[in-house]
């Protein structure tokens, strides 16, 4: 690669991941170029090749590994049991790697794959996109202003009504496809309350299988009690029939409100794409939350906040800059693990039927915000 040459990027997947939001968002980021895609499949093949003309093939991991000496970094979009051996194998061969959540099926593998990533001098970045969501943005903001006062409880809601089965390995009751929602949607709410309010001592779990057929749990809760005394209710579930606040954050002197998803994914999955001088990321504002205390945001309490817009384009971004020497890694593998030992030990707590302790690790990052 020259100096001013964009970094080729192979991309190991083609499913919701890869073609959603991978593929789009690295194109749509200056400095990396999609080079190659892995996918068998004939279908998925002509789809990434009518939105992006003169992307390249491969029919597994190995077959672009081989061609190493062409790329600059491999994004993994393929199901979780892969990750970490594809992961592995891209790093060994001399490669940067970006890996989709979850990193790994348990905290050690994370750990291990963060060792060899350090060994090598090579970036290992974790896509956790769901902390450039419009709300968290906005919420990291008020707290870091100090509008909510000393946070006292963050609820947290990933909550959907699919009452019918899709198939497929994240339904999924096979212990090695790491299905279900605590490792799916799970990773998104742990990952943003360690992100806002750091180490976790205490993990406390509810997970089960509601649907009919289903094999995997898809309704989940997560109690969390952070070392400087938040609280984190978090829920994960694809059985809810009314849907909750997507944030309900209580304050010593305030609480924030706010209802509905970031709309980023929505824009994705419909073929609409980031591109410079566009608006993107933006909510109207009927959908922004509330922030106030004594009344209730339902019957107009509360003063509106702007929903700052979400970005997603920033990961890849600081992708491109962390390669070019330019910046940090966004979202370290040793974050992701921290956030695996908190899975996990919610998956033994939901087991078991008790209360999970955590020791501090002394290498946690603080908060961020």
């Amino acid at each position: 690669m020259t100096a001013n040459a964009p970094h080729r990027v192979g991309l190991v997947g083609y499913g919701l991941a890869g073609s959603v939001f991978h593929a789009p968002l690295v194109s749509a980021t200056e400095g990396l170029v999609l080079d190659t895609v892995v996918t068998s499949n004939p279908e998925r093949q002509a789809a990434a090749g009518a939105e992006f003309p003169g992307v390249r093939f491969a029919a597994s991991p190995d077959e672009l590994l081989a061609r190493a000496d062409g790329l600059d970094l491999v994004v993994i979009a393929s199901p979780n049991k892969t990750h970490v051996p594809i992961a592995r194998a891209a790093l060994e061969a001399g490669l940067p790697v970006v890996v989709d959540k979850p990193l790994a099926g348990t905290a050690a593998e994370a750990r291990e794959l963060a060792a060899l990533a350090e060994e090598r001098g090579l970036l290992l970045s974790v896509f956790q996109n769901r902390r450039w969501d419009n709300d968290f943005l906005t919420l990291s903001r008020l707290i870091e202003e100090g509008e909510l006062g000393d946070v006292l409880r963050f609820e947290s809601r990933f909550e959907r009504w699919r009452p019918q089965l899709k198939g497929g390995w994240r339904e999924s009751g096979d212990p090695q496809e790491i299905g279900g929602l605590l490792f799916d949607l799970g990773s998104h709410v742990v990952d943003q309350a360690l992100t806002l309010f750091g180490p976790v001592v205490r993990v406390y779990a509810e997970s089960d299988v509601r649907r009919p057929g289903a094999a995997a749990d898809d309704d989940t809760f997560l109690a969390l009690t952070h070392a400087n005394g938040v609280r984190s209710h978090l829920y994960a579930s694809a059985v809810t029939a009314q849907l909750g606040p997507r944030f309900r954050v209580l304050g010593s002197k305030a609480g924030y409100v706010k209802y509905g998803l970031d709309p980023q994914e929505a824009a994705l999955r419909e073929g609409d794409r980031p591109t410079a001088g566009k608006p993107w990321g933006e909510e109207p504002r009927e959908l922004w939350g509330r922030i106030g205390s004594g009344e209730s945001p339902l019957t107009g309490g509360g003063d509106p906040v702007p929903t700052l817009p979400g970005d997603y384009p920033a990961y890849y971004a600081a992708v491109a800059a962390a390669l070019r020497g330019d910046g940090g890694n966004p979202v370290t593998a040793a974050q992701a693990a921290d956030a695996l030992d908190v899975l996990e030990a919610a998956r033994r707590s939901a087991h078991e039927g008790v209360a999970v302790d955590l020791a501090p690790r002394p290498d946690a990052e603080e908060p961020q915000a």
